[in-house]
């Protein structure tokens, strides 16, 4: 029998952390030796003997955590926002200095919506037209979503590789804010309403027809699996992985 995974995870007082606890405590194969909240002692990882890190912090913490655990020789896995361009780009450089650590920094977990963003992007070459809307609960701080973004990441790179031109789109007056914000190319709509948790509708449109790709996430449990599908896989996979789409079978 292979020696259990040695998890500490990170905002494990937030409602994400807290599920992670849960997951990794009923995982066969892991063991929970470290849950930390906001401003607790990281050397408390060390001394509870971690080899992975599960990060659901906050923005403002979650680089100082991560190069904690590279600069340690421990692998991590990533869930919370503000990984922009700058900040990957400081990981990567880190990470060359220690080529044995792994690292997955994933926008989403839930293995639904990782598919979802998948398909729009083969999809998105075939249509004339794209956008995307997020739906998340009030609480949410950042918007668009990180899974947004990487969705549209997805769909941009698709299209610019089939030579797809921009959708067409008349528009020459509006409100600000009306046609969403813009991300390499893409519109991205943001919605927040009480009751709601995580959900995205890819909308892609062509001469006589729409084709909707939906995801949604009624409980936080939903990402769960995605979390311990990184656990198990972050350590055979040194360096920095953005999206849990790198660690699933895709054929892209």
């Amino acid at each position: 029998m292979s020696a259990q995974i040695k998890v500490a995870v990170l905002g494990a007082a937030g409602r994400m952390g807290a599920e992670a606890v849960k997951a990794v405590s009923e995982a066969s194969d892991m063991e929970l030796v470290a849950s930390l909240g906001r401003g607790d002692d990281l050397a408390q990882i060390l001394e509870a003997g971690a080899t992975h890190v599960v990060d659901l912090s906050v923005p403002a913490a979650t680089e100082a955590n991560v190069r904690f655990a590279v600069e340690n020789g421990l692998h991590a896995v990533v869930g919370t926002t503000g990984w922009d361009d700058d900040r990957r780009a400081e990981l990567d450089s880190l990470l060359k200095g220690h080529p044995e650590v792994g690292v997955l920094i994933a926008p989403n977990f839930a293995l639904g919506s990782v598919l979802a963003s998948a398909f729009a992007a083969t999809a998105a070459k075939y249509f004339e037209s794209v956008e995307i809307i997020e739906l998340h609960h009030p609480n949410k701080v950042d918007a668009p979503s990180g899974t947004a973004v990487r969705t549209a990441e997805l769909v941009a790179k698709s299209r610019e590789d089939a030579g797809v031109p921009a959708s067409p789109d008349a528009t020459e007056t509006q409100l600000d804010g009306a046609r969403g914000s813009v991300v390499d190319g893409i519109h991205v709509h943001s919605v927040r309403l009480r009751g709601l948790v995580a959900h995205q509708e890819v909308l892609l449109g062509g001469p006589g027809e729409q084709l909707t790709l939906r995801h949604d996430s009624f409980d936080r449990a939903s990402f769960m699996p995605g979390v311990l599908l990184g656990l198990r896989t972050v350590a055979c996979r040194p360096g920095l992985t953005y999206g849990l789409d790198g660690y699933l079978e895709l054929g892209q």
